[in-house]
């Protein structure tokens, strides 16, 4: 895995052994960037479930002004931290070892692009959404994707919600499928 684009285009990183984490492909993320083009540019970012923390990293390296990396899983952490110190991004990234709930509970923060990418056939990206939203944490004009492999259960369970952030579209590629949201 690598950075895609932008000042640290090409870099390898370093990624998380065995198969707890499954890192977002690099075509996945390119078409992701591809699309977000116009958002990341002085963007502060957030990486839910960062894993080897490759979007939030990549956005950097486009030109998003800050990134806060979240993730509980130590390994996950060491190998953040390895990435940050190999890109010399350690001036503009933040790194959360905490459990998504725990950090978007206590955070104050508003952030313009928020990546959530937790394990499939689990309800966290709903959870995620209805805390980022009763949190108001979501900038006004800010966008929130989701990776998941069950689009129409995720889809439904954030149509559930009463929320003010709506899906606006549904990329495929392969298996992994990106809900773009934004608020109403």
């Amino acid at each position: 895995m690598r950075i895609i684009g932008g000042l640290s285009r090409g870099t390898k990183l370093y990624t998380l052994e065995g198969l707890d984490t499954r890192p977002t492909l690099d075509r996945v993320r390119e078409s992701l960037f591809n699309i977000l083009q116009n958002d990341i540019k002085d963007a502060v970012v957030l990486d839910l479930f960062a894993g080897s923390g490759a979007i939030g990293l990549e956005s950097i390296s486009r030109g998003a002004q800050k990134a806060v990396l979240c993730d509980k899983n130590k390994k996950a952490i060491e190998i953040i931290n390895k990435n940050v110190e190999k890109l010399r991004m350690e001036n503009k990234v933040k790194i959360a070892f905490t459990d998504y709930e725990n950090f978007l509970k206590t955070s104050n923060e508003k952030f313009d692009f928020i990546y959530i990418d937790p394990p499939y056939k689990t309800k966290l990206i709903s959870n995620s959404i209805q805390i980022i939203n009763d949190k108001n944490l979501l900038s006004e004009n800010g966008i929130i994707v989701a990776e998941t492999d069950e689009v129409e259960r995720v889809k439904n369970e954030i149509e559930e919600l009463k929320v003010s952030i709506n899906i606006y579209d549904i990329r495929k590629y392969g298996r992994a499928r990106l809900i773009f949201m934004r608020k109403e």
